[in-house]
């Protein structure tokens, strides 16, 4: 199923729909000002929280982290020892699975893969919408929800190290 993400929906403080392929909203992003750090929620059309994404303050290397009902569900950093600038590793709480994000994160081309398998690409190629890009997940046992939060953390992270070299 494929999800078309506004761009602009990094911006703290700002509420953007996520819609699904055939133009439906689907998941409201909301993004949360005010905060001493980057906040969004992940909510359901009937404004229900899904997803919790909060940039985690005390962490050697900018650290993202996604919770669900208050539960940690994944934390997401760069990974280190990668020459690749632009790969990040998404730890999973049950602390055996890690999902691995690569490609060119702030060009909007990248794969989310478990154990070598793909999971969701994120692409602006298939879109002619400006500012906007696609996540396409392409196994139906996966939650949208987590790779949708996945690819604002990673993208986010990826800003943040740019806005600071």
């Amino acid at each position: 199923m494929r999800f078309l993400v506004r761009d602009r929906l990094l911006g703290i403080g700002d509420d953007y729909w996520i819609e699904d392929d055939r133009g439906n909203k689907v998941f409201l992003v909301d993004g949360k000002a005010m905060r001493l750090r980057d906040t969004f929620e992940l909510k359901d059309t009937q404004g229900r929280v899904l997803i919790d994404i909060r940039h985690k303050m005390f962490a050697l290397r900018d650290t993202m982290v996604i919770e669900r009902d208050g539960d940690p569900l994944a934390t997401i950093r760069r990974k280190r020892l990668s020459l690749l600038r632009n790969h990040y590793r998404v730890s999973l709480a049950d602390g055996s699975t890690e999902l691995d994000v690569s490609g060119k994160i702030l060009d909007r081309e990248f794969a989310v893969e478990y154990d070598g398998e793909l999971l969701a690409v994120v692409s602006r190629r298939w879109l002619r919408v400006r500012e906007t890009y696609g996540v396409d997940v392409v196994r139906e046992d996966v939650d949208p929800a987590l790779l949708i939060a996945v690819a604002v953390c990673v993208i986010h992270l990826a800003e943040r190290e740019r806005e600071s070299d």
